[in-house]
């Protein structure tokens, strides 16, 4: 039997509800509801330009949303923008982005996409490369283009600003919104999400698509999350990021980390639900440690970082298994420490010597002298190296 409309539209109402948890914006108002209430499997958008190849937390609050789309049983088609990621997005940019080589998007682009299967389900992906539709003829570039005004475009936010501060535009930044507009045409999109600040482009691609004849996509911007310091947000540029491929003893250390004043948006950006402000923040956040750990690093996972990090940072102990660093054999050969630190933990010489500096360093438990860099490798020999809290390394010849 099939229900009365208004009990089509009320329970329409309600899913778009849930769906919308959390989003600073679902646009137009009332729009996503209809497009349930058609009661078909939607098309939901989101593209991203592999300009980095690593994904953290902030990214996976837009992917934790797909993946609610994809267990109400939607498609949801992740457009890895290899062609606009050489144009550069100028999204929140006060200045024009680097240009990347074809080789630094295709190895961003696979790293990116495998990350991004941490949240989405693979069997509801549609996973496509824009440059399957935007590597057009000049004529057909043409065509897209003349069909909007500089004048529209200059509305963004970012443009008005840095003509203000006299701050260069180029024609490349000035058709980005375009060309990603084009892209909710190519896939024929029903929606389309992002982060607050792809605000204008995902409300130009409505306009890109009426232009076509195609029905506008509604749209659903989530917020930025705070990094681990709860203030600015997360970037691997302010060294306050949880990336998806952390070892699971970081990524847990990094989330026991975050202050507890943000706690609740992590909560509800990342796990989907309300915070328990009745429950004690050290457990609150132990749960939430586990359980973001078990998700990008595999059941269980949580539970034994968590046990790691009690030893560590409770008792005081070293871990049970540390990885060897291997010393130079030969007898009177010195160790530059800034460079041993560089080459075991992914970091730059002058990271190591800033952390260092900052007694962030120890041997054995001693925070290292910032004056004697050099140190003979048979002293070194059988100790402990220590960086930060929750990396270590065993000093072996």
């Amino acid at each position: 039997m099939t229900p009365p409309p208004h009990a089509a539209d009320s329970a329409a109402a309600e899913q778009a509800a849930l769906l919308a948890t959390g989003a600073v914006d679902a646009l137009p108002a009332g729009r996503l509801a209809e497009q349930l209430a058609e009661g078909r499997s939607l098309r939901v958008k989101f593209g991203v330009d592999p300009t980095s190849p690593d994904i953290h937390l902030g990214h996976a609050v837009v992917l934790t949303k797909l993946r609610a789309f994809q267990d109400a049983g939607h498609t949801v088609v992740l457009i890895i923008g290899d062609y606009t990621a050489m144009v550069g997005d100028p999204s929140g940019r006060d200045t024009t982005r680097p240009v990347l080589s074809p080789a630094e998007v295709e190895a961003n682009a696979l790293t990116y996409q495998e990350q991004a299967f941490a949240v989405l389900d693979r069997e509801r992906t549609e996973l496509r490369r824009n440059s399957e539709w935007l590597q057009m003829a000049s004529d057909d570039l043409f065509g897209l283009i003349r069909r909007f005004t500089v004048a529209r475009l200059i509305e963004r936010e970012d443009f008005s600003r840095r003509m203000v501060d006299g701050k260069p535009i180029s024609i490349l930044e000035l058709i980005y919104p375009i060309l990603q507009g084009y892209d909710s045409v190519a896939v024929e999109a029903d929606v389309e999400l992002g982060a607050t600040d792809q605000r204008f482009n995902l409300l130009f691609g409505r306009e890109v698509q009426e232009s076509f004849g195609q029905p506008p996509q509604s749209m659903i911007t989530m917020p930025i999350l705070p990094g681990t310091d709860g203030t600015l947000k997360m970037s691997k540029s302010y060294r306050n990021y949880v990336g998806v491929t952390d070892p699971p003893e970081e990524m847990f250390g990094k989330l026991m980390s975050i202050p507890d004043a943000v706690m609740g948006e992590y909560y509800l950006l990342l796990l989907g639900e309300q915070l328990d402000r009745a429950r004690h923040p050290a457990e609150a956040k132990r749960e939430l440690a586990r359980r973001l750990t078990d998700r990008f690093a595999g059941a269980g996972a949580g539970a034994r970082a968590e046990e790691r990090f009690d030893q560590i940072h409770v008792r005081g102990e070293l871990p049970d298994e540390i990885p060897v660093a291997r010393l130079p054999a030969e007898d009177g050969q010195r160790v530059h420490l800034p460079a041993l630190i560089a080459a075991e933990f992914e970091l730059s010489t002058s990271e190591a010597r800033r952390l260092i500096g900052q007694g962030g360093v120890k041997l054995d438990g001693q925070v290292v002298d910032p004056e004697r860099l050099d140190i003979a490798a048979d002293e070194l020999d059988g100790r402990v190296l220590q960086v930060g809290k929750r990396r270590h390394r065993r000093l072996e010849r």
